[in-house]
């Protein structure tokens, strides 16, 4: 076994190796980019070393650099998580040739599989069932089109080198096609530096399994069962579990042995996931499996296959990786229980899920027992910044069986605040309530289909809500000093307080009573008393005891009470307004970015939601639509500027 590993990886993944390495009692090196100098990661591994600034193509896609760090640190190894450098051939042959263990597959089984279009072949090869497409080298536009037109509509563009739900576009009708590969061309260059794509027959209504394999240097190749991850929206997994609903046993034994014949026919060496797309027959039934994609490193969801088996993955990589036959044979390994993971991220998605950024002011995650686990790399203070995943969390949940993992999922996601961001928290826990999912019935249209159950608008605040907020407001200490709030010297006080929510504004009116306060709120009056200690709030309101956590930064609070989360502006009647410079016609940039194409010309009449421009931010192509029925002004920003948080995009005049 190593005694020391080089962590080519941040964030929650690179915690997550470091856990493991730990606990072995080896010692790990981390790098970092200067935007990360200060993160969790670095700060749990035993050495750290920067790697230049915060651009991963100046930092954690550096091999050179990495490499050189592993030789002087003395590291035998370098594990490098998931993205960046995890499923490169030339970075895995480097290390070989350096004489430093690449703590996954050899450079040949990632080349292999590294092209869609090549994997497919070899699949063929292998009797592993694939989806009907175009596969080929061939990528003229016209070409292309023609194959699609071939295979018949819906069909899937999907960049060959992709993953992560980057650079996938589903065209409906073939009109549609050369606007939709242009843009899948464009996400796939900036993501994978190759725009080469593929094209597919898309199952409209499908599921996404997949099979977690292993095989080590002696030949033997396990399944460790498979994991659904059919929601999805943009392409991208929501929520991860395992065993899949309602999978029969000789359905899982037939995918597990497809996922390990495609192993074999590379000569694959690790961890490693096939993915398949299955079909959802018209009774809800599984029907035919077809081979998608493999993914040669740890997947983000690997944590679910972990909870079920019991199993250390990463403790299985550094065996392997270190010449160790399995740990276990396939007769060895059972299922136990059921697993949910869910992923945290700083998103928006009441605004199409556009990432947040901002800083961590406040974060609470629930406790972690033998049933709960959290994989994070972020702690309160840290910020979210433009340049990297915005994930803040995964939290995975296990059960006896589905339904009391799902009532635990809830329960955590309930228990999780943070402040700084807009989170998905809310979003992840309507899922988890939903019926069909609750009921098992998942597929990867699940949340297009329930689409206003799932994002529906914004609800007003309740009075309840608001009085615990005007409550928190009076008993914060002025200026700092812990006078007696409410206490005046002349008589009791009346105040009113306006909190700004959702774009209206909230008035609430307290007055002082001696022994605590009437709050009217919302048309209702409330006898209220309480006790302010850090941001817990313990109240009574009537005749009912609240524990709340209110948060505060600057004029921003956010209140976190009875599971739900309620983000406010205290509007202070001291402060004077910052005034606009333009009107609200002017569109700013909702994240930092760039330019890649201005989709309407100045003076071009448009409809409410018909597209303006593309912004590219986190290597995901976001459009920016009309706000209204109006006219383009001006564009302030041509094609391949960059863009900062705020800035003014369009002037655009609504009628």
């Amino acid at each position: 076994m190593f005694n020391k590993i080089l962590i080519a990886n941040r964030g929650e993944i690179a915690c997550r190796v470091i856990k493991t390495a730990r606990a072995l009692g080896i010692a790990t090196v981390a790098v970092h980019s200067d935007a990360d100098a200060d993160a969790r990661f670095v700060k749990l591994a035993d050495e750290a070393y920067r790697l230049g600034p915060a651009p991963a193509a100046d930092s954690y896609l550096r091999g050179d650099l990495i490499l050189d760090i592993a030789r002087r640190s003395g590291a035998q190894a370098i594990h490098p998580g998931y993205g960046f450098l995890s499923e490169n051939e030339d970075f895995a042959a480097a290390c070989e040739a350096a004489g430093i263990a690449f703590i996954g597959p050899p450079a040949s089984a990632i080349a292999a599989m590294g092209s869609k279009s090549a994997a497919k072949a070899l699949m063929e090869q292998a009797q592993v069932p694939l989806v009907p497409g175009y596969h080929g080298e061939r990528q003229e536009p016209d070409f292309l089109r023609g194959q699609a037109d071939a295979i018949g509509y819906p069909v899937l563009i999907k960049a060959s080198a992709g993953g992560g739900g980057k650079g996938m576009r589903i065209v409906e009708a073939s009109a549609d096609f050369e606007a939709a590969l242009a843009s899948c061309q464009r996400e796939a260059r900036a993501s994978f530096g190759d725009d080469k794509v593929l094209v597919e027959k898309y199952l409209p209504r499908s599921r996404h399994v997949e099979i977690q394999v292993f095989a080590d240097r002696q030949g033997q190749c396990v399944y460790l069962f498979e994991r659904d991850c059919s929601v999805q929206r943009r392409h991208q997994k929501v929520l991860e579990e395992a065993p899949a609903p309602d999978l029969p046993p000789a359905t899982r034994e037939a995918m597990g042995a497809a996922a390990c014949a495609a192993a074999r026919a590379v000569g694959y060496v690790g961890a490693g996931t096939v993915e398949f797309i299955m079909e959802v027959l018209a009774d809800g039934s599984p029907g035919r499996f077809f081979f998608m994609e493999m993914n040669t490193r740890l997947q983000v969801e690997h944590p679910v296959t972990e909870m079920v088996t019991g199993q250390d993955l990463v403790a299985w990589q550094l065996a392997v990786a270190s010449g160790q036959p399995l740990p276990l044979s396939q007769e060895q390994l059972r299922l136990n229980g059921h697993a949910i993971e869910a992923r945290i991220y700083a998103e928006d998605p009441d605004k199409g899920f556009l990432p947040a950024t901002g800083t961590l002011y406040h974060l609470r995650a629930p406790a972690e027992s033998d049933v709960v686990r959290i994989d994070t790399g972020v702690t309160a203070g840290d910020s979210i910044s433009p340049f990297y995943d915005p994930m803040i969390a995964k939290l995975i949940v296990w059960g006896e069986d589905r339904r009391q993992a799902l009532q635990r999922l809830d329960a955590a996601l309930a228990d999780y605040q943070v402040a700084g961001v807009t989170t998905n928290i809310p979003f992840l826990r309507r899922i988890v309530q939903h019926a069909s999912f609750a009921g098992g019935q998942v597929d990867t249209g699940l949340i297009a289909r329930h689409h206003d159950a799932l994002l529906p608008p914004p609800a007003a605040p309740d009075a309840e809500q608001l009085a615990l907020l005007a409550l928190a407001e009076a008993l914060a200490a002025p200026g700092g000093f812990p006078v007696a709030a409410g206490w005046r010297l002349n008589g009791a006080l009346n105040r009113k307080l306006v909190f700004h929510i959702d774009g209206q504004d909230y008035p609430t009116a307290l007055r002082y009573q001696g022994d605590g306060f009437e709050i009217l709120a919302a048309g209702l009056r409330f006898s209220a008393a309480g006790r302010l200690d850090g941001g817990t709030l313990r109240a009574r309101l009537d005749n009912k005891q609240v524990e709340a956590v209110v948060a505060r930064n600057g004029q921003q609070r956010v209140l976190f009470a009875a599971g739900q989360r309620l983000e406010a502006q205290w509007l202070d009647p001291l402060a004077v307004a910052a005034e606009e410079v333009h009107g609200e016609t002017h569109l700013k940039a909702p994240m930092p970015g760039r330019i890649v194409a201005l989709l309407a010309a100045t003076g071009t009449k448009l409809n409410k939601g018909d597209p303006l421009l593309i912004l590219e931010a986190m290597k995901m192509e976001h459009t920016i639509p009309a706000p209204a029925d109006g006219v383009v002004k001006a564009f302030y920003f041509g094609t391949g500027e960059q863009v900062n948080d705020g800035d003014e995009l369009v002037d655009f005049e609504a009628e």
